[in-house]
């Protein structure tokens, strides 16, 4: 197949869930099989902590491949921060992690958010991003589960 190049163009916008898609599924073409990963070694993984009136105390977002725990988001009410519901969450999410085989886990933390936290649980930096937005840097944590 051959391409005009002469009218190829490249086109800037707001997020496309198509593209998304389109990208997810081309890199998936080079991941799987340089991982020597499946689309079956992936999952999505959610925790959730919820009051007696079922208001959202706060939560956990993650995903799972091929061994590996990567905590997306976790965020806890802020009258709730002292109960330790942060830990009952990133503790759950571990153990569901444990139970799909993972052994080891990753998140990202700004410098204001809770690096010191994930820390207390065993996480370790592996390095920095530069350039957050007020002058923070993103710290990169890994931990092993096993």
């Amino acid at each position: 197949m051959t391409h005009d190049r002469t009218t190829a163009a490249i086109r800037v916008g707001h997020r496309d869930s198509e593209l998304d898609k389109r990208l997810s599924d081309g890199l998936d073409e080079v991941n799987f099989p340089a991982t020597g990963t499946t689309a079956a070694d992936q999952g999505a993984l959610s925790v959730k902590a919820v009051d007696g009136e079922g208001d959202l105390i706060g939560g956990l977002s993650a995903w799972t491949w091929g061994g590996l725990l990567g905590i997306e988001m976790l965020w806890v009410r802020e009258e709730s921060r002292e109960d330790g519901w942060g830990s009952r969450l990133l503790l759950a999410a571990e153990e569901e992690a444990r139970g799909r085989g993972c052994d080891r886990a990753c998140v990202s933390s700004f410098t204001f958010q809770a690096p010191a936290f994930y820390q207390r649980h065993g996480y370790v930096e592996t390095g920095r991003t530069l350039g957050i937005p007020g002058g923070a840097e993103d710290v990169h944590m890994y931990k092993k589960l096993s």
